[in-house]
This record gives structure tokens, C-alpha cells and sequence, in this order.
């Protein structure tokens, strides 16, 4: 076996170790080419933005239809979020007096109302709202009605 702790023993002839650093005035030159481009792309987006801005604030202060705009437009029909007052016994309450939780507490006795009392929904065609339970039990009594074939 050949002995390679020795180091003329292992030579390549085309292998040799950098003899020069990195170019600086190269590598300046790009960070500064970089340096202008950021500068006036940030400058150009700058300047677009606030074109765009002045115009849009421009064009919202003009009326978007010839219709004449209601006055109570400023406040939102029913169901609205708050803090927009509302009336009792024709005095305005304060903002906060119907609070999330009251309004969910008011919507769920009106649904459960609607669920277990009966009532007229057309009485010229006679339709009527029956009770839940009531139109469960009618369900299972009648068993749920079959479309005829052909009919989507």
C-alpha cells in the first residue's frame, strides 16, 4: 500500500487556492444600484398612494345616484347592532341600554313564541302557523307527502 502521510504524495496539478478577495468595488456598486432602486420604488408607491387617496376622497363626497338620500339613513333598519338608541314610551334610551345579551334573550322569547302558539299566516288563502308539537304529531299521523314522478 502506498504511504500518503506524506503531502507530495497526494498532488493534483489543476487544483490551486484563491490568490484574489472578492472584488469590493463590484459588490459597492451593487449595494448601491440596490440602495437607489429601493429608494425610488418606495418613493414611487409613496407618491401613488396618495394620488389615489386625494381621489377617492374626492369622488366619495359626491353622490353615487340622483335619488334624494333619506333622513333617517344614518341609521340602520332593524335587526342593527348597537349603539344606536332606540325608543321606549317615546323618551331615546341611552346607547348601551340593549346590550347583545338582552337582544339575543328578546329574539329567542319571539322565536319560541312563534314556535308554540299558534297563528294566522294568510287568512284570505287560509294558512295558519300551528305549534311545533302539534305539526310533528301531524307528520307522524299523515307520514310526509310524495311528489308524483316527472314533477322536480
Amino acid at each position: 500500500m502506498p504511504d500518503h502521510d506524506r503531502d507530495d504524495a497526494i498532488v493534483n496539478a489543476e487544483t490551486q487556492h484563491e490568490k484574489s478577495d472578492v472584488n469590493v468595488r463590484a459588490l459597492g456598486w451593487a449595494l448601491v444600484i440596490f440602495i437607489v432602486f429601493a429608494a425610488a420604488t418606495h418613493g414611487l408607491v409613496y407618491l401613488q398612494f396618495h394620488s389615489y387617496a386625494r381621489y377617492f376622497r374626492g369622488e366619495a363626497s359626491q353622490p353615487l345616484t340622483m335619488m334624494a338620500r333619506p333622513s333617517d339613513a344614518s341609521v340602520p333598519g332593524t335587526p342593527r347592532l348597537q349603539p344606536f338608541p332606540t325608543r321606549l314610551n317615546g323618551s331615546a334610551l341611552p346607547p348601551n341600554a340593549n346590550t347583545p345579551v338582552k337582544d339575543m334573550e328578546e329574539m329567542r322569547v319571539a322565536d319560541e313564541k312563534m314556535l308554540n302558539t299558534p297563528a294566522w299566516v294568510d287568512q284570505e288563502k287560509g294558512v295558519v302557523r300551528l305549534p311545533i308539537d302539534v305539526a310533528k304529531q301531524l307528520v307522524v299521523q299523515r307520514g310526509l307527502p310524495v311528489a308524483k314522478e316527472g314533477t322536480p
